[in-house]
């Protein structure tokens, strides 16, 4: 059994230490336990009661309000998801705003996270340049 250690003239025992800490791994467990015992639930519950009737209609392709004719391959235009990813990156610029302003407000951060966001929009920038020249940005 390992000795207990003396901290601020206090006996810590380190089965104590080692229960408290498991103990909030413990509650962690048991809220991803009944978050999974939730949906389980949610599921089968919509199993049972929900109404099962298969018609043809019903068991056709369905895409954004078009009847499905012809072959299953269909031109899709490329610029859609292109637009698509120039808003996944602003967006993800505009979630590293937010922590940087806050970082830079605290004392002796300022000009190193200064330095760091202008890289980070700089690379940014140049990624917007690039989708400017190959001429992305245009709405045809």
């Amino acid at each position: 059994m390992p000795e207990p250690t003396v901290v601020d003239a206090t006996v810590v025992d380190p089965t104590v230490v080692a229960a408290d800490y498991f103990q909030s791994y413990s509650v962690v467990g048991l809220l991803a336990v009944v978050g999974v015992l939730f949906v389980a639930v949610a599921f089968g519950a919509g199993r049972l009661l929900r109404p099962v009737v298969p018609t043809p209609e019903k068991l056709l392709t369905y895409e954004c309000g078009v009847d499905p004719v012809g072959e299953g391959w269909a031109h899709t235009q490329v610029r859609y998801y292109v637009y698509a990813f120039l808003y996944v990156i602003f967006a993800v610029d505009s979630i590293f705003l937010f922590p940087w302003a806050t970082v830079f407000a605290a004392d002796g951060y300022g000009a190193t996270t200064l330095v760091e966001m202008f890289i980070f929009l700089g690379f940014l920038a140049v990624g917007l340049l690039y989708a400017y020249k190959k001429g992305v940005l245009a709405w045809t």
